[in-house]
């Protein structure tokens, strides 16, 4: 599958990730209000620990590695692999601010969304420290695949 369409296929399960988390969450973005164990002690970035959302990546990470049953494990794959589910939740995380009706893209910014606490210029730094070297991963590991 060449890159273009493989990112497109990405960007599509992050769309629909984030249309269902929106479903979910509604205008309470990190589960604030969700009936899930959090755990403040252990955050993510910040963040607090949720079970929503330990649960909610096991899912992703072990669905996308379905590809496991089929091609044989190698360590150049799963960076490949590493690089698409980073890229699915950075993209799905902004697209649940995009398209959040109780959002959007003019409360998408430093103050205006408490559990993203650092930012990089018009970004979340986690977009930045994970979205660049996933990236590089991604396109470095692509063509032996």
């Amino acid at each position: 599958m060449p890159a273009l369409g493989l990112m497109v296929y990405v960007l599509f399960l992050a769309l629909i990730l984030a249309l269902w988390e929106i479903q979910i969450e509604g205008k309470n973005g990190w589960a604030e209000k969700l009936p899930c164990w959090r755990n403040e002690k252990f955050s993510m970035g910040g963040r607090p620990l949720t079970g929503y959302h330990i649960f909610l990546a096991l899912f992703v990470i072990t669905f996308i590695h379905i590809t496991f049953l089929f091609a044989r494990w190698n360590i150049r794959r799963e960076l490949f692999t590493a690089g698409l589910i980073i890229e699915l939740f950075l993209a799905e995380d902004f697209l649940w601010f995009a398209l959040n009706p109780d959002y959007g893209i003019r409360k998408f910014r430093k103050g205006g969304i408490w559990w993203h606490k650092a930012w990089i210029g018009p970004v979340p730094s986690m977009y930045v420290y994970l979205g660049i070297p996933a990236a590089i991963i991604f396109f470095l590991t692509f063509n032996s695949v």
